[in-house]
């Protein structure tokens, strides 16, 4: 299983759509997805538009993907099934995550569909290493994950080019309201991505307990983890607390 993806294989042929032109995504025995192209940070706002949706709070949610083995996603699912799909709800808000079938992307998508909710769920991965569905995905490509309601599909040829495209994409789709990232496990990307989010001025919530990266920069056990942790905008929560952290980081609680 591929992580968020390795590899160069492109299983997704972008050219034959327009830039920023929404088009629809079908997914056998789930609602249809609405989805659009960019190709360069001018396209960004024109997406959004595209895709019809109107700022809100916004979660990014980063962290582990096929890496993360079938018991942790067990342990996982009542986290996001008891908290994070119910309080992005209750908060009318929506999530950016990588989009493809796997991890926590999985576990989120699922807790939304199990749920019955319709809040935003938006996958951004990089063209080259999704398959959209009915086309068999490559060995170095994931398929996308078929509870997500949007996909924003961006340049890119390997796992992880994406993280700049979802970090700056989330405030686009925020327009202004709060946003904060969650991490949860994760492996080296996610360290990209948590980079990426305190880059551009996001709380990272690490969720301790957790596995991966998410524990490793709770822990600072890695070189990589101080400049994170220096810029004040990573904080380390136990299961039980993320609901409360969550809830005002996301301007639920003033």
């Amino acid at each position: 299983m591929p992580r968020r993806g390795e590899g160069p294989q492109a299983a997704v042929v972008a050219c034959a759509w327009n830039v920023a032109e929404a088009f629809t995504v079908e997914f056998p025995g789930r609602p249809a997805a609405r989805a659009v192209r960019v190709d360069a940070e001018g396209d960004l706002a024109g997406a959004v538009a595209a895709l019809g949706l109107e700022p809100r709070p916004t979660l990014v949610l980063v962290g582990g993907a096929g890496g993360l083995e079938e018991n942790d996603a067990d342990e996982l699912r009542t986290l996001f099934v008891e908290t994070v799909a119910p309080l992005v709800s209750e908060l009318d808000a929506q999530v950016v995550d990588g989009g493809t079938d796997a991890g926590v992307m999985r576990l989120l998508g699922r807790a939304r569909h199990e749920l019955g909710l319709d809040f935003p769920l938006i996958g951004v991965a990089a063209r080259a290493t999704v398959a959209l569905p009915g086309a068999a995905a490559g060995e170095d490509s994931a398929p996308l994950e078929p509870n997500h309601s949007h996909f924003v599909l961006v340049p890119g040829s390997g796992w992880g080019s994406e993280a700049p495209w979802l970090a700056r994409l989330a405030g686009t789709f925020a327009g202004g309201e709060p946003s904060a990232t969650l991490l949860v496990h994760g492996g080296d990307i996610a360290w990209t991505d948590a980079a990426e989010s305190v880059e551009n001025g996001r709380t990272v919530v690490t969720v301790v307990g957790s596995g991966g990266t998410a524990d490793t920069l709770a822990e600072q056990a890695d070189p990589r983890a101080q400049p994170l942790t220096s810029s004040g905008l990573v904080v380390a929560a136990e299961d039980g607390a993320v609901a409360a952290l969550l809830r005002r980081l996301l301007g639920g609680e003033r």
